[in-house]
Formats: structure tokens, C-alpha cells, sequence
């Protein structure tokens, strides 16, 4: 390991600490509400999110558990390789976006008509649910309380593989999940296009303009 357990306490205690944690806290449960609506509207998800959802439904356990024993068999390599990307928000991400997700379509489903949404209402959904969640997903990152699992591996594979650039390795490891999902019966569309590229982005944009408020 590159960290030990001391060092890892101490990234539990960072400037601006009650700030981190609402924006965190806030930052997930918005994620699992977008992956909720993404469900919904049928454009697709995110790549974890596509595979989590094809497994779930080959098997009949909820997506929530789905994305949970995903994340921990990602989180053995991370425990092993770098303690330094772990932290409050690595088991949050675990943890709560699923359950989330899962609580947030028990909430959906009654609402949607029986013959089922339009395709402007789907439209709209989609816009709002995309413009929230890659607004979450930024400042999930800014906080700096530690990465999902998901998003370690490529990182370890990257600092590793010194021929491959991270964007390089982060693609591979997109695309790959994505296809398992895709194999699986899960949705490939627009959303899944969308958090594929400008997550990057979105991220420098507003980290440019709120890292100040955790410093």
C-alpha cells in the first residue's frame, strides 16, 4: 500500500469540514435521484450504472445491492493498491447511490401514467435530470473526500501503465463496462454519451468557481 491507516484518518479531517460533508451528502442523494429519472425516461445511464442495471435485472436482486457488491469487489484493488483515494465520500458512493436510486424509482413509478410518459415529458425530464447530475457529480469530486471505486481503478490502472495516458485507460474502462451492460439488456443512449464527456468538463467549470467555499 502507498498510505498507511494514519494517513488515511487524517484526509477524515480537511478545512471547511461541515461544508464538505453537506455537499457531499446532497451530492448523493442527487445522483441517485438523477440515475432514477435516467432509468425512467429510457435514455440510457451512466456506464457503472448501465452494468449495475443489466445485472440486476439477470438476476432479480434490486439495483441498489447490484451497484454495492459491484463497488466493493472494485474496492478490494483500491484497499490494496492506494489507501490514498479512500474516504468518507469513496463509502458513501458505495453505498448510499443505489439505495438511493432504488428509493427514488419507488417514489417515480406510482406518478408515471399508464400508458406512460410522453416523449416531451421525457425530453424535459432528461434535460433537468442531466443538468442536476453532472452538477452533483462535480462537486462530489471537489469536495475531495475520496473517489467512488469506479473511478479509482482507472486511476490505478493509469498511474501504472506509464505508456497510457488516464484519459486513454478511463475510456477503455468506460467502454468495457458499458459493453457488459449493453450485453446484458441494459440501455445505451443519450445520457450514457453525455456523462461521457462532459463530466471532464463540468467538473473544471465548477471547481473553478466553489473551490474557494471548502478552502
Amino acid at each position: 500500500m502507498t498510505v498507511n491507516f494514519q494517513d488515511l484518518a487524517g484526509r477524515l479531517v480537511r478545512p471547511r469540514m461541515g461544508r464538505r460533508l453537506l455537499a457531499l451528502t446532497l451530492s448523493l442523494i442527487v445522483i441517485g435521484g438523477c440515475v432514477a429519472v435516467f432509468k425512467t425516461v429510457g435514455f440510457g445511464t451512466d456506464p457503472c450504472s448501465t452494468f449495475t442495471l443489466g445485472v440486476s435485472a439477470h438476476t432479480g436482486v434490486s439495483f441498489g445491492t447490484c451497484q454495492l457488491l459491484f463497488n466493493l469487489l472494485m474496492f478490494l484493488p483500491v484497499l490494496r493498491y492506494d489507501l490514498s483515494r479512500v474516504g468518507i465520500g469513496t463509502i458513501g458512493n458505495m453505498v448510499g447511490v443505489g439505495y438511493i436510486a432504488d428509493f427514488c424509482m419507488g417514489l417515480i413509478t406510482p406518478l408515471i401514467p399508464a400508458e406512460g410518459l410522453s416523449m416531451a415529458a421525457r425530453v424535459v425530464l432528461f434535460a433537468l435530470s442531466m443538468a442536476a447530475f453532472l452538477a452533483a457529480a462535480a462537486f462530489y469530486m471537489v469536495v475531495d473526500l475520496g473517489v467512488a471505486p469506479y473511478d479509482a481503478i482507472p486511476q490505478l490502472i493509469a498511474a501504472r501503465a506509464k505508456r497510457w495516458s488516464y484519459r486513454r485507460v478511463r475510456m477503455l474502462w468506460d467502454v468495457s463496462v458499458l459493453t457488459v451492460g449493453f450485453l446484458l439488456g441494459s440501455t445505451v443512449g443519450l445520457t450514457t454519451v453525455i456523462t461521457g464527456f462532459c463530466l471532464g468538463p463540468v467538473i473544471v467549470f465548477v471547481s473553478d468557481r466553489v473551490m474557494g467555499w471548502f478552502s
